[in-house]
């Protein structure tokens, strides 16, 4: 009898060692380092999240997230990607382009997944867009800067001179206000730079265009984006019409863009972890761009500052904030 127990007990022990051994292999650990907290990178930190859930693979079940966020310091950036090469990781998702520089600058022995990225390749991230080459791939936000250009035309057809907030230290911003130039160029309109290298500068740097450009235009800077309501503020106090390149910044307040929905390339960017997460390997994943474009208008900023919409972008936008 005590010879039966004993074998029935140390079948229970290695059963339950099975199991832990099996659960333990079911579980998987992602690092997410996000440059700043706006909007835009909150929606798309989001939708990967819950295309990540959809597809099976659950925070607080089989998935454990470490979300860092940079708090725009490039720094505290390069730090998290030090600690995220130590922890032996499943996978990393970089949000944003100084923080994916810094997590394809230091991690090579985890796969690194980018988004919210204007230009991989200029930014060092990726070899190629279509064939990355290394253990880094993603989704890049790169806007359609002459479509936005254009669209402030619809609005100011007799427009002349447009402010460009961005900070000369983001490669993305930078390729941004490059494209900016050679369309603006083309369409005959002078474009004046206001450039800023903190959130605290922004206010200044916007006073700094009042009195002499029509409208201002800002790009998917990470630094003037988060200050929105910053530069709303003082453009709008002046009655300067601001045009954003992504809704998030259309809902706070500016009076337009023809852009990316954030929380779908998030989510884009959730289906590639998945086949990542499964065995794909990211060197031969083509970085991805979102899908389509949606026109956002504020109708209350517009009537604010007497601005007229025109009737056909009334009627053909996608979402109006009223």
């Amino acid at each position: 009898m005590k010879k039966k127990l004993l074998t029935v007990f140390t079948l229970s022990i290695i059963f339950l060692f099975v199991l832990s051994a099996f659960t333990a292999a079911e579980e998987y650990e992602i690092g997410i380092s996000q440059f700043v907290e706006h909007p835009s990178l909150d929606l798309a930190r989001e939708g990967f999240v819950d295309q990540l859930a959809e597809e099976g693979f659950v925070e607080g079940e089989n998935l454990k997230i470490d979300l860092q966020n940079a708090q725009a310091d490039f720094s505290t950036a390069q730090t998290i990607a030090q600690r995220f090469k130590q922890n032996n990781l499943d996978l990393v998702l970089a949000i944003a382009t100084p923080s994916a520089q810094t997590a394809a600058n230091v991690i090579t022995n985890t796969p690194v997944l980018i988004t919210a990225v204007t230009d991989p390749v200029e930014a060092g991230v990726v070899n190629s867009m279509e064939s990355p080459g290394a253990n880094v791939t993603g989704t890049t936000d790169m806007n359609p800067v002459a479509q936005q250009l254009e669209l402030i035309k619809q609005f100011l057809p007799e427009v002349q001179q447009v402010g460009i907030l961005y900070n000369p230290g983001e490669v993305n911003s930078v390729v941004q206000v490059e494209l900016a130039k050679e369309k603006a160029e083309q369409m005959g309109i002078e474009l004046e730079e206001a450039t800023v290298s903190n959130s605290s500068e922004v206010s200044l740097a916007v006073s700094s265009l009042v009195g002499s450009v029509d409208a201002i235009y800002v790009p998917t800077d990470n630094i003037i984006v988060s200050a929105m309501p910053t530069v709303l503020q003082t453009a709008y106090n002046n009655q300067i019409p601001v045009f954003a390149s992504e809704n998030n910044s259309v809902e706070q307040g500016a009076i337009a863009t023809l852009g990316i929905d954030y929380y779908q390339l998030g989510r884009q960017t959730g289906s590639m972890a998945v086949k990542i997460l499964n065995g794909a390997d990211p060197a031969e994943m083509a970085v991805e761009s979102s899908e389509e474009l949606k026109l956002y208008i504020n109708k209350k900023s517009a009537s604010d500052i007497n601005l007229e919409i025109p009737a056909e972008l009334l009627e053909s936008a996608d979402t109006i904030f009223e």
